[in-house]
């Protein structure tokens, strides 16, 4: 055995020029930056304290032989060359990882099963006797790395990755890997801070991966100091001795180091079924004297360390993996940067995010950014000093924007109460604060009407700019936001600031607190797609319309169970139910059943395929005291209406464009089956009776051959409040009655 070895370290993605750093700290000569990984030479001595030391490595290799290879044959004879023997022991177990492709290889497995046959063959005994392969606890990790022709042979000294502390046993969502989490610490300037005796918090530290890293940076403790196992525990050319003075002078320096007056660390997490999981890994790492984890908001978040000292904010925001987490993680985003102003000024913070727009977002200046990976997220750290110069207010405004921000929003029906503790005024973009003014506009139109009419819900914008895509409707004191699809035309990255610069403007423009925010993306929908469950809050709420209470459900569905520009139509119906069998095809959750209902029908009788929907329908009924005389019936419309003989004075049709449900035999498509639905249905009127057809599809067109059976009067003019009139299109509505 040599007293000198090549060895490779490798990390993530990213932290090649940290890892380099630190390498030749530990003591690592002629260093040299590879991609994920770092090259140089060392003595048995320096690959040890890599292993125990390194913060931010995956694994140390160290390299046993380099050949070339053409084929399948030389990695063999080339793997079968070596000296095993001097490794490990016939009946020692072994595991092989292969990396690369070429030279007639081009399957990993293929790959590594030629280098575990090359060492088993060389091993193997007259009596038979050979290694067995394990892939969990191996005696011996062996690395293949085939390299434009080269084949780099290693073994692996760490074993399991490096970046496996053993503390975290327990782990949040989507946790930070700690070599990554120390990487951020150290980028984030941690152990100048803790050197200076500095605090550290982490507003949303999940299972508390920050504070342990930092902790252990301050504590001067090898974070693999506890670890039991190693790559070379049954390596035949482990030094034992030598191995164990280093060990021994890490645990000394760990004793000196936690032995010091603790460093001020805490953590914040508004999950609470996060804290005991963080508790019991700050535990195991043996630092619970160091650190402490509280449960909290980040609305709420103000760091009091003692003495009055100064230190770092860092933290790990969610980035949004689901559409619709726009709204929220805007305003987390905008939460986290007031926090900041307003509680930790005079530190220094650091953000690390993989949507740096968002992080634009927060209203304060990073003087300084860094690139990183988070597996194959691309990511940036952004390093704040939290000064009063520091601060940012988007773009710059002309006067007239400065003076309507100083305007009060109009009064409105509609405006919910003040929030318990005055909402921080947003700054907004030339753009956000233009569209604040539109919304506010809007709002001061409609109020007069909501007020008079009595109106709960109502839309107060529809995409009237159109390079603000968004259709919005209040809901008392929500705000349902709808996100168009934007055009294939339009630059993503323009679309995505637009949207933030609108919900950044939405709750200052109408004055509603920004947890009551709620964004969906609409696009063209197939089937029965918009109907589809989209989250799993089950949360409703109760809106009034017309004298009646509805529930509205304003998370879990693209649509809310209330179509508002129906309003008109559900008080026709309720005006003209008196005394009448009312028939309500493809219901939905019968809002337009519980306005017949009110307005005294002697019945009514609700049909959709849907099980949930009816639930619902059955809610609305309940909500408002008409469960008797009132029936749901759960079926295919068409096939509904063919098996019916009863008859009704008042029917009211608002089918789907398209529907393929696994309930029905084929498919309905509404231009096409029309009608068939309308001579279904108009078999079921009663003498003298009223049937209202509407639909939402922009294309369609009423067969003109209806009207030689039918009376039609095209009403859609008379469907349409305010609130929709600039959106002629948005239905169509007939009036239908036999001759």
């Amino acid at each position: 055995m040599s007293d000198r070895y090549e060895l490779f370290l490798t990390c993530p993605k990213g932290l090649e020029g940290l890892l380099a750093e630190e390498a030749a700290g530990l003591g690592l000569e002629e260093v040299r930056e590879h991609t994920s990984a770092v090259r140089g030479t060392a003595d048995m001595e320096t690959a040890y304290r890599l292993c125990l030391w390194s913060r931010l490595g995956n694994r140390v290799l160290l390299v046993l032989k380099r050949f070339p290879m053409k084929d399948a044959e030389d990695l063999y004879e080339g793997v079968n060359s070596v000296d095993w023997q001097d490794h490990l022991l016939p009946d020692g177990s072994l595991a092989v990882e292969f990396s690369g492709h070429g030279s007639g290889i081009d399957n990993t497995h293929f790959g590594a099963l030629k280098v575990k046959d090359a060492i088993v063959d060389k091993l193997r005994t007259p009596s038979g006797e050979r290694p067995s392969v394990d892939k969990l606890n191996p005696d011996l990790r062996i690395h293949l790395r085939l390299d434009r022709g080269e084949a780099i042979l290693s073994l692996d000294l760490s074993g399991h990755s490096l970046h496996q502390r053993g503390y975290r046993l327990q782990q949040g969502a989507a946790p930070l890997k700690e070599n990554l989490a120390a990487a951020i610490l150290i980028r984030s300037g941690w152990p100048r801070i803790a050197a200076a005796g500095g605090a550290l918090a982490d507003p949303m530290c999940g299972v508390g991966t920050f504070l342990v890293e930092a902790a252990m940076i301050a504590a001067d403790l090898a974070p693999n100091l506890k670890r039991e196992r190693w790559g070379f525990s049954a390596w035949l050319g482990h030094v034992p001795a030598l191995w164990n003075k280093l060990h021994g002078e890490a645990s000394e320096r760990a004793r000196a180091g936690l032995a010091r007056p603790p460093l001020w660390i805490r953590g914040y997490e508004a999950d609470p079924r996060l804290i005991q999981p963080g508790r019991n890994n700050i535990e195991r790492a043996g630092l619970s004297d160091w650190i402490k984890i509280y449960q909290g908001e980040v609305a709420t978040f103000e760091p009091r360390p003692d003495q009055n000292q100064k230190g770092l904010v860092i933290c790990n925001p969610p980035y949004g993996e689901r559409l619709g987490d726009e709204a929220s993680l805007l305003y987390l985003y905008q939460n986290l940067g007031e926090r900041l102003r307003q509680a930790c000024l005079n530190w220094e913070a650091a953000v690390f995010t993989g949507a740096p727009d968002l992080g634009k977002r927060m209203g304060i200046r990073s003087h300084k950014q860094y690139a990183f990976w988070n597996g194959a997220l691309p990511c940036k750290l952004l390093l704040i000093k939290v000064l009063p110069d520091q601060f940012v207010t988007g773009e710059r405004k002309t006067s007239e924007q400065r003076q309507a921000e100083r305007e009060q929003p109009p009064e409105s029906a509609n405006a919910p109460a003040p929030a318990s503790a005055p909402l921080e005024q947003a700054r907004l973009s030339e753009g956000g604060q233009m569209f604040a003014n539109r919304l506010q506009k809007n709002l001061k139109q409609f109020s007069k009407w909501v007020r008079r009419e009595g109106i709960d819900c109502y839309r107060v914008y529809d995409a009237d700019m159109p390079e603000y895509a968004l259709a919005i409707d209040l809901y008392h004191d929500w705000v349902h936001v709808q996100e168009y699809a934007a055009p294939r035309s339009i630059d993503p990255e323009k679309a995505s600031a637009r949207l933030f610069d609108a919900l950044a403007a939405i709750p200052q423009a109408l004055g509603i607190d920004k947890s009551r925010v709620i964004i969906k993306r609409r696009e063209r929908q197939s089937g029965t797609r918009q109907y589809e469950r989209q989250s799993a809050q089950g949360q409703f709420t109760e809106v009034n319309e017309g004298g009646v209470k509805l529930l509205v459900n304003l998370t879990d569905y693209l649509d809310t169970g209330l179509f508002l520009d129906h309003r008109p139509m559900r008080l026709r119906i309720q005006r003209e139910a008196a005394g009448k069998r009312f028939l309500n095809l493809f219901c939905y959750t019968a809002t337009a059943s519980v306005h017949a209902a009110k307005g005294g029908a002697r019945s009514t009788t609700s049909v959709d395929l849907s099980k949930t929907y009816l639930d619902w329908a059955r809610r609305n009924l309940s909500l408002n005291g008409f469960s008797d005389k009132n029936r749901l019936e759960q079926g295919d419309v068409m096939a509904w209406l063919q098996a019916s003989r009863d008859e009704y004075e008042l029917i009211f049709i608002d089918p789907p464009t398209f529907s393929n449900s696994k309930r029905m035999e084929g498919v309905f498509d509404v231009q096409r089956d029309h009608v068939q639905l309308l001579d279904l249905a108009v078999a079921r009127l009663a003498p003298g009776g009223v049937l209202y057809f509407s639909n939402n599809f922009r294309k369609f067109q009423l067969d003109e051959h209806l009207s030689s059976r039918y009376s039609v009067e095209d009403i859609t003019a008379q469907t349409l409040d305010p609130d929709f009139a600039r959106n002629g299109k948005i239905h169509r509505a007939w009036k239908i009655q036999a001759r």
